[in-house]
């Protein structure tokens, strides 16, 4: 009798298995590309031969196919977000239309939990050589240009007290880390400029500052001048991307508010809880136990109108501005 099959009563043995349908599963998980083109070759190549995996290839087609429609979504939703806080954040430093306005201080960053820190101090090698108070509008207060070109960065840590209807505010402004805005902010000072001025602004949101030295009370004013940024701004190229992400600014801090780069004038701000701005505000003191207390004291009462940024609930002036 003549056996069924040519290999006596056994079946004959499976086809052998496209090798190119396994790679576009295997590729379909580690480069989904790779498994989608893997996957089209083999079932074209099962087609004409008849081998086995006709199911391998069409499952890595579909899991590649499904991993790239995936990845392509997921990067146009990074790319949207990333565009939104980079345009948040060239907002929060006052421009309009692309021209700077004035000193309008800091506003709220688009991303407050960064967890960053402000940068570690490395003094640039011109630091203090060539300050510069060039002629920016009109002055809101008879005021001089402080000295020009090399100033002292000794001592590293100069004292000065700001006396309001609300308290005192003992400073220490930091000569060695940003010595061209100390040495205006000194001038101004020792010039009155600062006396008989509100703080005009109070923030009590995710941004908790109290902004004073605009003698206008409209967060327009200034002395006539304006100059470069100093630390943080200048632990970073000019072009660098880490200039708008946004850092920590310390409870305590004393820095200067400004209308975009290097637009420094005679507004400041004094921050009362920990705070996440764009590393582009210069910090050139801290404010000490008895001046926190103070700003503790003023936040508490809120903003006028019961807002969260606004002039202070119960006003707040500066009588006097001395060093120490």
């Amino acid at each position: 009798m003549t056996a069924p099959y040519p290999y006596g009563n056994h079946q004959p043995p499976p086809g052998r298995t496209n090798g190119l349908a396994v790679a576009s599963l295997v590729c379909a998980f580690l480069f989904a590309p790779l498994g989608i083109i893997f996957g089209h070759i083999s079932l074209s190549q099962i087609k004409r031969s008849g081998e086995q995996g006709r199911g391998l290839a069409v499952t890595g087609l579909v899991i590649g196919y499904l991993l790239t429609v995936l990845t392509v979504v997921a990067v146009a939703v990074a790319a949207f977000f990333t565009v939104a806080v980079i345009d948040s954040l060239e907002g929060a430093i006052g421009t309009t239309n692309g021209t700077p306005s004035a000193d309008t201080g800091p506003s709220p960053p688009a991303n407050p939990n960064t967890g960053q820190e402000l940068p570690a101090n490395f003094p640039p090698s011109d630091l203090g050589t060539d300050c510069q108070y060039p002629t920016a509008g009109a002055a809101s207060k008879p005021a001089t240009p402080p000295r020009t070109g090399r100033v002292p960065t000794e001592p590293a840590v100069v004292t000065a007290s700001v006396t309001t209807n609300r308290g005192n505010i003992g400073l220490e402004l930091a000569n060695g880390q940003s010595p061209c805005t100390v040495n205006s902010f000194v001038s101004l000072a020792q010039q009155g400029f600062f006396d008989d001025t509100p703080c005009h602004r109070l923030t009590t949101g995710a941004l908790r500052v109290l902004q004073c030295g605009d003698p206008t009370g409209s967060g327009t004013g200034g002395p006539g001048y304006e100059f470069g940024d100093e630390y943080p701004a200048n632990q970073f190229p000019k072009s660098d991307p880490r200039r708008a992400m946004p850092v920590r600014y310390p409870r305590g801090t004393l820095a200067m508010a400004n209308a975009g780069p290097d637009t420094n004038g005679s507004q400041f701000f004094l921050v009362y809880e920990d705070s996440m701005l764009p590393p582009t505000y210069t910090v050139f003191g801290t404010v000490d136990k008895t001046g926190l207390a103070t700003l503790d004291a003023i936040a508490s009462t809120g903003v006028a109108g019961g807002g969260s940024d606004g002039a202070p609930q119960t006003p707040v002036n500066i009588t006097s501005a001395r060093l120490d």
